[in-house]
């Protein structure tokens, strides 16, 4: 199950369980620690394997703070504006699980890219090196933008999942994926860091919720290169 799915579910059982424990000084039934059991394993398990997680998503994101939310739009603005940089066609993007829900996706939000070059490439067995390091770039994006803004990345770890995952597939030696991060981290950091007020207006856009084309636009006119 999703870590997210897992969380909740002990989260639940915990409550549970007290409510068994301080029931009769309640006058509690116990069948509706037991109804309460079979629904949220219910609900959990549909969660799991019919909406991949999302509907856990979605339920933490009601608790996110401000603060997170600003991390996120900040970090997604990251992955946005390098992949424009490097010409990796963007799709569309979502701030978080329910954005990604009404917009008929499985994700729980973030930067779409259109990966049919990179698809092709790996459909015949190989990528080459100048896309691989684009992509490199583009998922470390994220994090690079978070330590820009505020100095450290509380998020990014499915990025980096993503590009080990890509060398395991290529048969790439395990260990190259701790340097692409390294790479990828620097080069995206130097990209927003040469065009920060690119960055900055992209991160005032994707909070006015623009379109992708109005995102561009916004970029083309304030890019440094």
């Amino acid at each position: 199950m999703k870590d997210i799915s897992l969380n909740l579910i002990a989260v639940g059982v915990f409550a549970i369980t007290l409510s068994v424990l301080l029931g009769p000084l309640f006058n509690l039934s116990p069948a509706v620690p037991a109804i309460a059991t079979a629904c949220l394993l219910g609900l959990a398990t549909i969660d799991n394997f019919s909406w991949q997680g999302q509907g856990s998503q979605i339920l933490i994101d009601l608790f996110v703070s401000g603060e997170g939310r600003d991390r996120i739009i900040h970090h997604e603005a990251g992955h946005f504006l390098v992949a424009y940089l490097l010409d990796i066609p963007i799709s569309g993007y979502a701030l978080n699980a329910w954005e990604a829900f009404r917009q008929g996706q499985s994700a729980q939000g973030g930067v779409r890219f259109n990966d049919l070059e990179l698809a092709s490439q790996l459909e015949k067995g190989s990528i080459s090196s100048v896309l691989l390091d684009r992509y490199c770039t583009v998922w470390m994006a994220g994090i690079a933008a978070e330590n820009f803004c505020y100095g450290n990345a509380e998020g990014g770890a499915e990025d980096r999942t993503k590009i080990s995952a890509l060398l395991f597939q290529m048969k790439r030696p395990l260990s190259e994926s701790k340097l692409k991060q390294s790479w990828g981290f620097l080069q995206a950091k130097n990209l927003i860091e040469t065009n920060k007020s690119a960055y900055e207006a992209l991160v005032e856009a994707m909070k006015e919720k623009q379109s992708v084309d109005d995102c561009c636009k916004v970029i083309q006119g304030r890019i440094s290169i």
